[in-house]
């Protein structure tokens, strides 16, 4: 009995020491990265105001899968944020609210660095509701890391190919024309054409808030667009941002509809198409419009091409009539779901 229980004893303590020194072997990995729940979330972005219309934006590109949720930040009437690197994600949205406090650009950045312990693997880049920016690159950044700062701009980049990227983000950035989703896109695209992540690109993100707080939010966010994960994150973006253009070309035709200007919706649906133009849903009520004009001989061949490569578009002309979105007669009716024979 007593030498049962000794060689149970033994094995105990020989299974104790064994898990001491597989804990004391991996201890050095683990110090290599101290900071087990921040996101590893190496970039290159730039947050910037319009000097015109006062919005704020933020846009940033990254070999990490959905950069976007984690790095970009921004409220209208507030400011807009990056935070990256080893991201401390908590930068969002508390430095949001002390932006909202009253706090610059500069105030908040001090504070949330202040507090964080591991401050010296952050990169962050802020920009205020007035124009002011402050950026910060954390000594122990991969490099290549290094950021720039601009006009109501910064950018902001670590774990570069190479260190011509901010460089080149803030001369893209200046030198842009058009709305500041445009600008802020030219930033990504100079970053990418010198090098970019030294990774390569996964993700990509474009927010854009207005810059007077209004009592509906659901209209003061101007872009909201994410591509995910993606080879070709930057020009992917790029793509999208332009049917978000033409998507809001098409709004403007809807809108211009609910008021019988068939004219303004035309108008407004013809911009879309130029956009877009192997989208049948632009073509498909650029065609009803058309019909609504009295213009039926130049809808008919529209209508044709969407109905043959999509017959539900049939199903859905027949369900117009009722609603009143669709006003011509029962025999232009039929022509018009005849085309597509």
């Amino acid at each position: 009995m007593y030498s049962g229980s000794g060689t149970r004893c033994t094995m105990k303590k020989s299974n104790f020491l064994l898990l001491v020194a597989l804990f004391l072997s991996i201890q050095p990995l683990f110090a290599q990265r101290p900071f087990q729940d921040d996101a590893f979330a190496h970039t290159f972005s730039i947050v910037a105001r319009d000097s015109v219309t006062g919005d704020l934006g933020v846009a940033v590109q990254s070999h990490w899968f959905s950069v976007g949720s984690v790095v970009a930040w921004a409220e209208a009437g507030v400011g807009a944020i990056a935070t990256q690197s080893m991201v401390n994600v908590s930068f969002g949205p508390r430095g949001l609210e002390l932006l909202k406090s009253g706090l610059t650009a500069q105030q908040t950045l001090d504070k949330l660095i202040s507090d964080d312990e591991g401050r010296e693997f952050r990169q962050v880049g802020i920009v205020d509701i007035h124009g002011n920016v402050a950026t910060y690159t954390g000594a122990k950044c991969i490099e290549e890391a290094g950021h720039r700062q601009g006009r109501q701009f910064s950018v902001q980049a670590n774990m570069m190919l190479n260190d011509k990227v901010p460089a080149a983000m803030e001369q893209a950035y200046k030198a842009a024309r058009g709305p500041l989703p445009t600008r802020i896109m030219a930033a990504l695209k100079a970053a990418q054409s010198v090098g970019g992540d030294i990774r390569g690109q996964q993700s990509a993100t474009i927010l854009v808030v207005k810059g007077k707080k209004s009592d509906k939010p659901w209209e003061d966010r101007v872009v909201d667009l994410r591509v995910e994960d993606h080879p070709n994150a930057v020009a992917e973006m790029e793509r999208v941002l332009n049917v978000h253009y033409a998507y809001e070309d098409m709004n403007r035709g809807d809108l211009a509809m609910e008021h019988n200007d068939v004219p303004g919706a035309l108008k407004h649906y013809g911009a879309a198409m130029k956009k877009y133009p192997n989208n049948l849903e632009m073509k498909y009520w650029t065609a009803v419009s058309l019909a609504n004009a009295k213009r039926l001989n130049e809808a008919l061949p529209i209508f044709r091409e969407v109905f043959r490569k999509e017959p539900n578009w049939v199903l859905l002309t027949k369900r117009l009539v009722p609603n009143g979105m669709l006003t011509v007669s029962e025999a232009d009716l039929k022509k018009i779901l005849d085309s597509g024979k």
